[in-house]
């Protein structure tokens, strides 16, 4: 059986040789299966195709693709998906911490049926700011893209060929992996393995660039809108009923001084709620507007053995 091993690569010169052989040392071990490396750079500031490229003299296995600008790392998923073809397919990271000491616990759970399993860590070793956004990430998911409540997700997945093929099916600019998969399956399983820690440097993922692809969770669920709308219900009945309170007391009490600095803070809450369901509609309108404009998931400069 054909394993592919899709990576996508930035700035990983001095760990994606070490990624590449460390794995292929562990399917030398099993026995049973063979396995083709895409390694997807993603335009990075380091050497990191040009170790690619020397990979690819050494290995015939292993396929290498250079993008022409940076896409991020699900739009590098995306890429590598596109090339694999293997039975099943695993997705991992370019710096270790999805150590491949741990693809026959996953490879062991796909052979109970699974379209898609995670592996799920037993003890993070990210710090607290990484351990909160994956919490968030975990609470949203659920509820923006309907993640079954007993599954767990990570970034070290491995899915069948069945599913590959769905899911490079979507052509859109700003791509999740994840919530791709959920619209495709729900034969889900996780498995325990051992988180790793970063051999060399630190993580690529800023403030920004997790915002942006949290978003991206909006190409897959209509349920923000559905939650202005009910912001926007909810906030008019209450604006209603405190009209007809002011009404009612002003009636009993002709006396009474209206106060202009209550009717400011009203206004710029409603004015607030306005805003950020603007701002939610806006998000979907950017994507209709940037999908209409054929933007690019991903652009391919060069290729390694493919």
């Amino acid at each position: 059986m054909l394993v592919s091993i899709v990576i996508p690569c930035y700035n990983s010169e001095h760990t994606i040789r070490e990624v590449v052989e460390l794995t292929m040392a562990q399917f030398d071990e099993m026995g049973g299966y063979e396995c083709e490396f895409v390694l997807v750079n993603d335009s990075s500031s380091d050497d990191t195709f040009g170790e690619i490229r020397r990979l690819g003299f050494d290995y015939p296995n292993v396929h290498g693709i250079n993008l022409m600008r940076n896409f991020g790392q699900h739009n590098g998923l995306m890429c590598g998906m596109n090339f694999a073809e293997g039975d099943y397919v695993i997705g991992m990271d370019d710096d270790l911490q999805t150590h491949p000491s741990q693809i026959p616990v996953i490879l062991g759970k796909m052979e109970e049926g699974y379209d898609l399993v995670y592996g799920v860590y037993r003890e993070s070793t990210n710090g607290a700011a990484k351990n909160f956004t994956s919490w968030f990430n975990r609470v949203s998911s659920r509820t923006l893209l309907g993640r079954p409540k007993d599954i767990r997700s990570s970034n070290f997945w491995c899915i069948t060929k069945g599913v590959r093929d769905e899911v490079v099916r979507c052509k859109s600019f700003n791509p999740y992996v994840d919530g791709l998969f959920y619209r495709t399956t729900h034969n889900i399983g996780n498995v325990t393995i051992e988180h790793h820690k970063r051999e060399y440097g630190s993580s690529g993922y800023t403030l920004r660039k997790m915002a942006k692809l949290w978003v991206a969770y909006f190409n897959y669920s209509v349920v923000p809108l559905r939650v202005a709308s009910i912001i926007g219900l909810a906030t008019s009945i209450v604006g209603f009923v405190a009209g007809i309170v002011t009404i009612i007391r002003k009636l009993i009490d002709p006396t009474m001084i209206m106060g202009w600095t209550s009717t400011v803070c009203i206004m710029l809450f409603f004015f607030g709620l306005v805003l950020l369901v603007l701002g939610i509609i806006g998000e979907y309108i950017g994507d209709i507007v940037l999908s209409i404009n054929s933007s690019p998931q991903y652009i391919v400069r060069d290729k390694v053995n493919l």
